[in-house]
């Protein structure tokens, strides 16, 4: 801030410091000419000057943003006024062979009135400057302080959705754990195990806006290897993401609905089953697709609140518009959805 204080500081001294030594450089320096530059240039330009900053820094401001355009107005018209006086006083007192009347029969050139109203116009150019400027400056903050107000609408929904999120995840996983501790209190505490290690990532790695793609499939591995434990022989998964380093940052946590989902509605206790993802890169796009088998849940089954996949489209539309395709599909049994990212 203080740096840039100073560049507007010294580019309004370089420009005032080139409008006063203009008129003296086309003069080439002349000894005759140097009182018509002072009558005719200089004290206007300090004039100019003066009628400039008193607007830039308190009249516009004061009245002229404040909606008392008529004092605004008057006032103006008061101060090009004295200048206009002030200017003939300096030109009669100081510079007489310049403003030395001609006879009548010598008299020519425009009227008095045209002169008046020419000066008036040229006063009244640093004024229409100095509110052209104050109010893009005006219009360039309102324009960042709207924008860093919807950006911070955006950071507080989508930390909203996030911490939606967490909770869903984990009230999922413990369902699962629950239905292990009879059946399998050996796996459970396995999966017990690797709920920690998921959930470390959750709480401590995700708080970033974008993390590393080979992060995300990093977990969901691991998820789906903790999902594998409870599941049967009749369920088989065909998981395939891209190996190494991608090179690409996306928002965390956009996959993992998906993936929970399919474990949600797609395994069966009686019946085989199949849920087949895939994930792959092109260049700075995630295509990610999975299928699985439909089986609709009972009217009385509690595992999750249905919340993951209204949460991931919300999410979507905030960090990622126009920038991603997200298509839902149930066809004969098989229920699918292509999602395409483009980071």
């Amino acid at each position: 801030m203080h740096k840039n204080k100073k560049i507007i500081f010294f580019s309004h001294a370089l420009i005032w410091f080139v409008l006063f030594s203009l008129p003296y450089i086309l003069s080439y320096g002349q000894e005759q000419e140097i009182n018509r530059i002072i009558a005719h240039f200089w004290i206007p330009l300090f004039f100019y000057a003066i009628i400039f900053y008193l607007n830039y820094f308190v009249l516009i401001d004061r009245y002229f943003f404040t909606k008392k355009t008529l004092e605004f107005i008057i006032i103006n018209v008061v101060i090009i006024a004295f200048f206009l006086l002030a200017k003939e006083q300096i030109e009669n007192n100081f510079f007489q062979d310049l403003t030395r009347k001609p006879q009548d029969s010598e008299r020519s050139g425009p009227p008095l009135k045209m002169i008046i109203y020419v000066q008036m116009l040229s006063y009244m150019a640093p004024l229409l400057f100095a509110i052209a400027i104050k109010t893009t400056k005006r219009w360039a903050k309102t324009e960042a302080e709207r924008k860093e107000a919807t950006n911070v609408k955006l950071q507080s929904e989508l930390q909203h959705l996030r911490y939606q999120l967490q909770p869903h995840f984990f009230f999922n996983s413990l369902n699962n754990i629950y239905s292990l501790v009879d059946i399998s209190p050996e796996k459970a505490k396995t999966t017990i195990h690797s709920l920690s290690k998921l959930m470390r990532y959750l709480l401590y790695e995700t708080k970033t806006e974008l993390v590393p793609l080979s992060k995300e499939i990093d977990f969901m591995e691991k998820y789906i290897d903790l999902m594998k434990l409870r599941l049967s022989e009749k369920t088989k998964i065909e998981a395939i993401f891209p190996l190494g380093e991608t090179n690409i940052k996306i928002a965390p946590l956009l996959f993992i609905s998906l993936i929970e989902n399919a474990f949600k509605h797609g395994v069966s206790a009686n019946s085989e089953s199949l849920i087949s993802l895939e994930m792959t890169c092109q260049e700075k796009t995630v295509i990610f697709n999975i299928e699985n088998y439909n089986f609709p849940k009972e009217n009385d089954d509690k595992s999750g609140s249905g919340i993951g996949l209204e949460n991931l489209e919300k999410r979507l539309q905030l960090l990622y518009p126009n920038k991603h395709t997200f298509q839902k599909q149930l066809k004969e049994g098989i229920y699918s959805i292509h999602l395409k990212i483009e980071t």
